[in-house]
């Protein structure tokens, strides 16, 4: 798989993550799932979701991008969405996040 097929999986995989999250409000991720949790983070650190670390007790608690971006496993997340008072546009899948080249550029 290319550079390019790479990118578009990725936005891919970061929209249906945010829409899901979104549409729920929250959405639970396995310990295990490194690859949503990594998603998830990048996420996170645009401010698009909330993440909390769910102890045995099943109390979350919330991680901050710099602890997010380590996508332990050890430990189930939560997803939810930000607590802001203003509505977030999902941005379309063109130049979705994380992509320094625009898709159209030749591969």
């Amino acid at each position: 798989m290319g550079e390019r097929e790479v990118g578009l999986r990725r936005r891919g995989e970061q929209r249906v993550l945010m829409e899901t999250v979104y549409a729920l409000g929250t959405m639970v991720v396995a310990a295990e799932d490194r690859e949503t949790k990594l998603t998830a983070s990048r996420l996170q650190v645009y401010g698009f979701v909330t993440i909390e670390e769910l102890g045995e007790d099943g109390r979350g608690r919330r991680l901050r991008p710099s602890e997010a971006i380590r996508a332990r496993t050890d430990r189930p997340w939560r997803l939810s969405r930000p607590a802001i008072a203003t509505a977030v546009t999902i941005p379309s899948l063109e130049g979705f996040l994380f992509e320094s080249e625009s898709l159209n550029q030749p591969a």
